[in-house]
């Protein structure tokens, strides 16, 4: 059981006997004592003293002697104003290492009575462009997620959600069209996602310039963009999609399955999968039947043009268009419908969209458009916001060609790792098969760990260089200790030297019990990160637990320690360690090198 519980259920019935009266949850708080105090455990005492009526000293002194003399473990105390630190007993926090050593599942085989099915949608790519450096963090934090939610005890279904339909495909098929030139990923020697990307940013440029024409010829800006000829060309085609014509529907497929080949290389890469793929194509027909059977109900109204409509006013937003004045279907049509099928393909308990915060405001929408509709889980969705990732040069934009595109930051990225690891003499002793496979976990874990690290909901600024450090919070730091741990273990087996849990130690030392701690706080590590749905909140345990090991090794004989016994406690101790870093670092979906 977690010291936090053995504490907890103590201090119910101390404050029972001592003053009557039994606290609710949040009145108990109980935290880890500051390092600069004497103590391992810290129980706020404030909340009680309305009960006791007395001092905050007086009263941190009735129950730390009633927690001394009715707890086992807990050793001796001492009250600093209004907080009593207590100190466990070392026999508490071995047992905590034997449980932590022995059970292969440690930290991560919560399994609740009934287990909830959650489904998270991550990636959503749109079948324009190659994935970049925004759907790398998207990418990594829905898988991060997905393995904690796992770790917990959930069923999980990971599912991803093609946008291979609508006006920006059209651009693509029409620049291929009118400048192609019959270029395939075949005949180029291009993966299939960057040549149709390529089309993208042609079009893009085109269309600029015969917007800057038609404005020099009097129209406004709005007319312009409007009337250009090649906007008229794509929702020309878009027409055509939806009516099946099948010159246009075979083109689609044709550029569509290029894009799904270069995708499935670059998903590899990046270590993400799914349980199931939904696409737009498929999903907006059963979504616009949503949308006709809610205008024939009265939820939602048509204009003159033929486009219908939500009005949200009475929900304090605006009017939401649900389906354009040609038929055409748009973003809100599609999820509504993806929405529905997967409820229906599945039994959902919960269901988690992870999309950048620039998609609030659609979320909410969702949600309202779906319980409009009778859908009881509507309102139940999850909208995982997070913030947008940015490059020291600024801001990308996908039609103007300024995105960073994922393949060739992974590479560029295990180019950095092999530059820094062969100037540090890292890997001189591995052959250059095992060589490259390592500069391949470091460049990965660096880019993993660097987006991961940082709390989802906030901007960041991704700095190749700087995530590629063997010192400091970084990926390679996290490996280069684990590797070290193994480096250890592997010279104690050449000594023949038995590591067994049969450990007999009376004495360890502070730095040794900071670490039994922090070993011991993993399981509460996953269980907040589940609830947050913040893989940081692994990512920086990883970094503290690593930090903690490295002032241990400083400072300890491990293998060269003469005394038996303790030479054994500092093995399973390391080994330990070694393991629940390799199961945290696993959850972010980052792979550890036994050699560096």
């Amino acid at each position: 059981m977690k010291i936090e519980n053995i504490i907890q259920k103590g201090l119910k019935t101390a404050l029972a006997e001592l003053y009557d009266f039994t606290p609710a949850e949040s009145q108990i708080q109980i935290q880890n004592t500051r390092k600069d105090l004497e103590g391992d455990v810290t129980v706020v005492v404030f909340p009680f003293l309305r009960f006791s009526k007395k001092s905050p000293e007086q009263t941190g002194d009735e129950i730390g002697t009633y927690l001394v003399k009715n707890i086992e473990f807990v050793n001796s105390f001492n009250v600093i104003k209004g907080f009593l630190n207590l100190e466990i007993e070392s026999s508490f926090w071995i047992d905590s290492l034997l449980e932590a050593y022995s059970n292969k599942n440690f930290g991560t085989d919560s399994q609740p009575e009934v287990s909830e099915t959650v489904m998270v949608e991550y990636s959503s790519p749109n079948t324009n462009k190659p994935l970049h450096l925004g759907h790398i963090r998207n990418n990594l934090l829905g898988y991060s997620i997905s393995e904690i939610l796992k770790a917990t005890g959930k069923k999980v279904i990971k599912t991803n959600i093609v946008n291979d339909r609508g006006i920006h495909i059209c651009k693509s098929m029409y620049a291929w069209q009118k400048w192609g030139n019959g270029r395939t990923p075949e005949n180029t020697g291009m993966k299939g996602d960057h040549l149709v990307g390529e089309f993208y940013v042609e079009f893009d440029k085109h269309y600029k310039a015969e917007v800057a024409e038609l404005i020099e010829k009097g129209l406004s800006k709005e007319e312009a963009e409007n009337q250009a000829p090649s906007i008229l060309a794509a929702r020309e085609l878009l027409v055509k999609w939806e009516a099946k014509e099948e010159e246009t529907m075979q083109l689609w497929k044709t550029m569509n399955s290029w894009v799904y080949e270069g995708f499935d290389v670059t998903y590899k890469t990046l270590g993400v999968d799914f349980d199931k793929i939904y696409y737009e194509s498929e999903t907006y027909l059963v979504g616009k039947e949503e949308v006709l059977r809610g205008l024939k109900e009265g939820l939602f109204y048509k204009k003159e043009d033929g486009s219908v409509w939500a009005d949200l006013t009475a929900e304090k937003l605006d009017q939401k268009i649900l389906l354009r004045s040609d038929g055409t279907s748009v973003y809100m049509t599609q999820d509504i419908g993806t929405a529905k099928m997967r409820y229906e393909d599945y039994s959902i308990d919960k269901m988690v969209y992870v999309v950048g915060n620039e998609q609030n405001y659609h979320f909410q929408v969702l949600a309202i458009l779906l319980d409009k509709l009778g859908f009881k889980w509507g309102k139940d969705l999850y909208h995982f916001s997070y913030g947008m990732v940015e490059l020291p040069s600024g801001k990308m934009k996908s039609r103007e060609g300024t995105v960073v595109d994922a393949d060739d930051l992974v590479e560029n990225m295990v180019n950095v790792a092999r530059d820094v690891a062969n100037e540090l003499g890292k890997l001189d002793s591995l052959s250059e098969s095992d060589a490259e496979d390592t500069y391949r976990m470091i460049a990965l874990g660096a880019l993993k760990y660097f987006i991961l690290k940082v709390d989802p909901k906030k901007n960041m600024l991704f700095n190749p260089e700087e995530s590629i450090d063997f010192n400091g919070n970084t990926g390679p730091f996290i490996q280069y200790t684990y590797a070290r741990i193994q480096s250890v273990l592997r010279k104690a087996a050449d000594k023949n030297i038995t590591v067994n849990s049969d450990i007999n130690v009376d004495e360890i030392s502070g730095k040794e019990k900071d670490l039994l701690k922090r070993v011991s706080l993993f399981p509460s590590v996953v269980a907040e990160a589940a609830d947050n749905y913040s893989p940081a909140v692994i990512a920086n345990y990883c970094y503290e637990l690593v930090k903690e090991y490295n002032q241990f090794y400083h400072d300890h004989y491990i293998i060269s320690e003469s005394n038996e016994e303790t030479r054994n406690f500092r093995l399973v101790l390391s080994s330990t360690v070694a393991s629940v870093i390799k199961k945290g670092m696993n959850l972010l979906g980052i792979e550890m090198p036994e050699r560096m």
